[in-house]
């Protein structure tokens, strides 16, 4: 059952509140536990709506400004966007909505610190990005590492498959491994050096691209870069938690309970004890697990993720 937390005098002691379309946030929720470990955490996983990569920019903002006022009613001290597609898509309106509170929370996306860490890396001028239609179309990425470095070159493939493939829960295949390839062959013919990896679900199969890309491509993903982004956040505004233990975290998800606590796992890489469901205006979960596998693996349409 879901459960307001506590008013929590101490601003300091107010939890980081992430987001996602699904459970691939949650490696960017395992570097921020590493990286700050005496945060207190609350992660929301939209899975009734999952996947996001093929919403439009409008729903996408129209979701993210959902979540965000429901996890500021939580207490959250900072916002992650751990979600590319809703990045793209929500950050602006999103920030200028958190300004607005009379807590004036600061809002971290992932696109802008992993686009400034490939800028600096790459050292042919040639990076790859794979990512969702709907982070590909915005073309967001381009702009992010123009603003770094303007004379880049970006090869951009919109990966439509690979998100539900890896949070399908299914182990991998044949086909996911053909799928990896058939995504990479567009960036090994662009010759780069470096690939931006704009999904936060694709870290698990970075294994398989990097072995089709070769040792000599440099893979960037978003977790560490965010973790970075969010520690300096805190500390600007003073809200670093004064506590010297491990801090306590918690997850809500708008679909079914049973399905996101066993993927999310995998994806944590550590148990999701403190799982409840949260309703959103207009979310209807039509997708729950089959009878007696809802443990086992999430069912989903065929689609693309954040």
């Amino acid at each position: 059952m879901d459960r307001m937390p506590a008013p929590v005098s101490d601003p300091r002691a107010r939890p980081v509140a992430v987001f996602d379309s699904g459970v691939g946030g949650l490696t960017v929720l395992h570097e921020l536990l590493v990286s700050l470990p005496g945060e207190d955490y609350v992660y929301l996983g939209d899975t009734a709506r999952f996947p996001y990569g093929e919403k439009t920019a409008a729903e996408l903002e129209r979701f993210s400004l959902e979540i965000a006022e429901l996890l500021l009613a939580r207490g959250a001290k900072l916002l992650v966007v751990a979600c590319n597609s809703a990045t793209a898509a929500a950050l602006d309106s999103l920030r200028e909505r958190m300004a607005s509170t009379t807590l004036g929370v600061e809002v971290v996306g992932v696109l802008e610190p992993v686009a400034r860490l490939a800028a600096a890396a790459t050292a042919n001028g040639r990076i790859g990005l794979l990512a969702t239609a709907a982070t590909v179309a915005s073309g967001a990425y381009e702009r992010a590492v123009a603003a770094h470095r303007p004379l880049v070159e970006v090869t951009s493939v919109a990966a439509t498959r690979l998100a539900t493939i890896i949070q399908d829960g299914n182990p991998f295949d044949r086909a996911a491994v053909d799928t990896v390839r058939e995504y990479c062959e567009p960036l090994r013919e662009a010759g780069v050096d470096t690939v931006i990896l704009g999904c936060t679900h694709y870290p698990l199969v970075a294994p398989m691209i990097q072995r089709t890309l070769g040792r000599g491509v440099r893979l960037i993903s978003s977790a560490m870069a965010t973790a970075v982004a969010v520690e300096r956040a805190l500390s600007a505004a003073g809200l670093e938690n004064p506590r010297t233990g491990e801090g306590e975290y918690r997850f809500l998800c708008t679909g079914e309970v049973e399905p996101f606590r066993a993927l999310g796992s995998r994806f944590l890489q550590l148990p999701l004890e403190d799982v409840a469901r949260v309703e959103l205006a207009g979310v209807e979960d039509a997708r729950p697990g089959p009878p007696g596998e809802g443990a086992a693996r999430v069912e989903l349409p065929v689609g693309v993720g954040g």
